[in-house]
């Protein structure tokens, strides 16, 4: 009995000892799995005229670099009137000797033409804000922080670009593939510009990096669909002391807005998020106005998700002017289509471009990783199939408020970000 007993425990023993070698190779497989191709490697930054860059940014940042973020910062650039912010750019990219053109919708483009046999790399800093031309943008000084509408979103970017041209240039790096530097315009608005120049320049960008705003760290490489509708009421109106029971916009856009923010979000299928952002109808105080409306933002990384919830959405609106007797229209202003999920966007994970990012700001002190989202020029090129991130300029927070503000001294460090990126997506020569 007792060397039966011992069989059995030595069976058991051995059965266990397969099971964890078992185990720990799964574990092996699962952290293979997650090592990523990359183009950078810490012997990129050793390099003399890499070195010489960096150098050069360090030196230049408070002297020439900071004052032109606050000076770019300060010219007023909603979307559609970026030509003043254009034209400074513009001038400062042909002072640095680059080839510039400026298309019929504004974006302002530069080529840093390379050696040959090198990829084609695109970087794509937006010109405009949310911001109307009558507001306040004097840049106010914290400390070390920069306070002001856009200082963040994403004048920051715009800066940082110019600088990395310089310390290129003074640095007389060279690369095999052509850097595009693009100075897009609507962002905001659509990501008007850059889906203008890709539609109009199929097949040039081998890689798109759009350099957008305060997430200084992130990497994302996917692109969040983004629906903006506005819905309208119209009925025939009353005078308040004969509007009992009349058909009411009013009444239908409140019913409706109340019940589309109780539809719940789905789990587990990318995520979605929702506002009315604007509401608007009525000429006076004492009439049921005769239209009214509000404006719905939508947003999902997930396709289906995004468009069973606008389905849903609209037959909420339906239901609440049928019940108020009211007609009801729908006037679709933006669509930028969703990318899709972390599963639907694995292969797109293994790009170098999306490592490279990731590599630089881990080298730069970053605990960064990679995300299948993103709201920014980069989604026009997943969407067409273009290899593309969005990183950030500096740190920074309440974009699109008067409260906007940007770390000073991190930008510095999203210049050292964006240059390493070119250099080493580019191939150093």
């Amino acid at each position: 009995m007792r060397q039966r007993l011992e069989r059995l425990a030595t069976v058991v023993v051995c059965v266990a000892a397969w099971l964890a070698l078992q185990l720990m190779a799964g574990r092996g497989a699962a952290v293979a799995q997650e090592v990523y191709a990359t183009r950078f490697s810490p012997e990129l930054v050793r390099r003399p005229a890499v070195r010489d860059a960096v150098a050069w940014l360090e030196q230049n940042f408070e002297r020439q670099q900071l004052p032109e973020w606050i000076r770019i910062a300060e010219i007023p650039a909603p979307p559609g009137k970026e030509e003043i912010r254009g034209a400074y750019v513009r001038q400062e990219l042909e002072r640095e000797g680059l080839r510039v053109s400026v298309d019929s919708i504004g974006n302002v483009i530069a080529r840093r033409p390379g050696k040959g046999n090198g990829p084609t790399v695109v970087f794509a800093a937006h010109l405009d804000t949310v911001h109307p031309v009558d507001t306040d943008h004097s840049v106010r000084r914290d400390g070390q922080i920069l306070r002001a509408p856009g200082v963040s979103d994403n004048t920051v970017s715009v800066a940082n670009m110019l600088a990395v041209v310089r310390a290129l240039n003074r640095a007389k790096i060279e690369t095999r593939g052509d850097l595009i530097f693009i100075a897009t315009v609507q962002e905001e608005a659509g990501l008007r510009g850059m889906i203008y120049w890709i539609e109009r320049n199929a097949g040039i960008a081998d890689m798109l990096i759009a350099v957008d705003g305060g997430g200084l760290g992130s990497v994302s490489y996917g692109a969040l669909g983004i629906l903006w509708t506005r819905y309208g009421f119209r009925g025939p109106g009353s005078h308040t002391n004969s509007s009992a029971g009349k058909p009411h916009p009013a009444r239908a856009l409140a019913d409706a807005i109340r019940s589309i923010y109780e539809i719940r979000i789905p789990e587990g299928r990318g995520g979605a998020v929702y506002n009315v952002g604007m509401i608007g109808g009525g000429k006076v105080f004492n009439a049921i106005p005769e239209e009214a409306y509000f404006t719905v933002d939508l947003r999902s990384v997930n396709p289906v998700l995004l468009d069973s919830l606008n389905a849903e959405i609209e037959s909420r609106v339906s239901q609440a002017a049928a019940a108020h007797r009211v007609q009801w229209t729908k006037e679709v202003v933006n669509r930028e289509p969703a990318g899709g999920t972390e599963e639907m966007l694995r292969e797109r994970r293994t790009h170098p471009v999306v490592q490279t990012a990731v590599d630089v700001y881990r080298f730069l002190g970053f605990d960064s990783g990679a995300r299948a989202t993103g709201s920014s020029d980069a989604g026009a090129a997943v969407v067409r199939g273009i290899p593309a991130i969005s990183v950030g300029g500096a740190r920074g927070g309440d974009a699109h408020t008067l409260a906007e503000w940007a770390d000073g001294p991190s930008a510095l460090t999203g210049t050292k970000a964006f240059l390493l990126m070119a250099v080493a997506l580019a191939e150093l020569e």
